[in-house]
This record gives C-alpha cells, structure tokens and sequence, in this order.
C-alpha cells in the first residue's frame, strides 16, 4: 500500500515527489551542461581548478590603452604583452595568420629562432594564431610562451615547448636596426 500525503489539493504518493526531484535536477543541470558545452573542457577545467596548462586564468584586467585588436584574442594579448615590455607594435597587422608578413613589411626581423619577448607566429587554422615568448631555455632550446584564447576566449594561458617545433613557427623579434 502507497502511503498518500495530502497537499493542498493534490494527493502526492512518492512517485510524485521522486519525479519532482528528478525535474528539479534537470532544470538545474541543463544550464550548467550549456555552460560546460559553450566554455569548453579546459575553461570549465579552470574554474573547477584543475587546469591541464602550466597556468591559465580569465583575464580579468584593465582594457589595454591602444589596442586595438579584438578583445580576449590572442591579438590582443600579443599585442598588450609587447607594449608591457616597452616593445609595442603596430595596430594594422590584422589576423594573427598575417603578423609575419606584415612585420617583415615594416621591418621586423622575422625568423625560427625563439627569444624572450618575440612573437611566435602559426598560420595554422582559419586565423593563425599569436604568442608572446616569456623564456628560453638556454640547454634545451625549449621556450614558454604566454598566450590568450588557444583554448578559448578570453582565457590566459602559458606552455613549453620543445626545441624542435621552432622551425613550425615564425618568431617576430624587433625592427631591423641599421
């Protein structure tokens, strides 16, 4: 025999009251898993603090005065990072996939050698994308780099890696002194 508890009107038996949880963990749990699904693993991973990168944070300074390139892009990291180091950088070289050639055009020095405060530079992707070198590793060759949005928007980040993937990058050092 189902006990049967009087509400109001309603006649509620514990089928009710397990289908009324089970509603209210969905209602609960469908915006948490389009949170998931729109930040990504690694962000979620971050504000669960878990992070698989060396460091990562949501960027949560100031607007960076002159920038111009879009806001929480690896353009604009690259771009704050230079101008932090006292080595700013013009505002036209668009998409992080033509930083290269257009730093060549105004006379950087452009090569697949990292060293601190550089660029490094990948075409790969629809957009490419843009970092900035925090450290050589003189014995190893190995380089960290600082970077925003690889894993997603906004999302500040920095990693290692080896010596042997420079020459799959362009590195953009300061302009050509003469």
């Amino acid at each position: 025999m189902n006990p049967v508890v009087t509400f109001a009107a309603f006649n509620f038996t514990r089928k009710h009251y397990l289908l009324i949880f089970a509603t209210v963990v969905v209602i609960i749990a469908l915006p948490v898993m389009a949170l998931a699904t729109i930040l990504g693993k690694d962000t979620v991973s971050f504000l669960g603090n878990s992070s698989s990168t060396e460091s990562s944070g949501l960027y949560e300074g100031p607007p960076v005065a002159g920038d111009t390139y879009a806001w929480g892009n690896c353009t604009y990291w690259a771009f704050a990072m230079r101008l932090q180091a006292g080595d700013p950088i013009p505002t036209s070289w668009g998409n992080a996939n033509t930083w290269a050639i257009n730093a060549l055009a105004d006379g950087y020095v452009v090569d697949h050698t990292p060293s601190v405060g550089a660029l490094m530079v990948t075409t790969a992707g629809d957009l490419g994308h843009v970092a900035y070198v925090t450290a050589v590793d003189p014995v190893t060759g190995s380089w960290t780099i600082s970077e925003m949005n690889a894993p997603h928007l906004d999302v500040v980040d920095s990693r290692t890696l080896p010596a042997s993937q420079a020459i799959l990058y362009e590195f953009i050092h300061g302009k050509v002194t003469l």
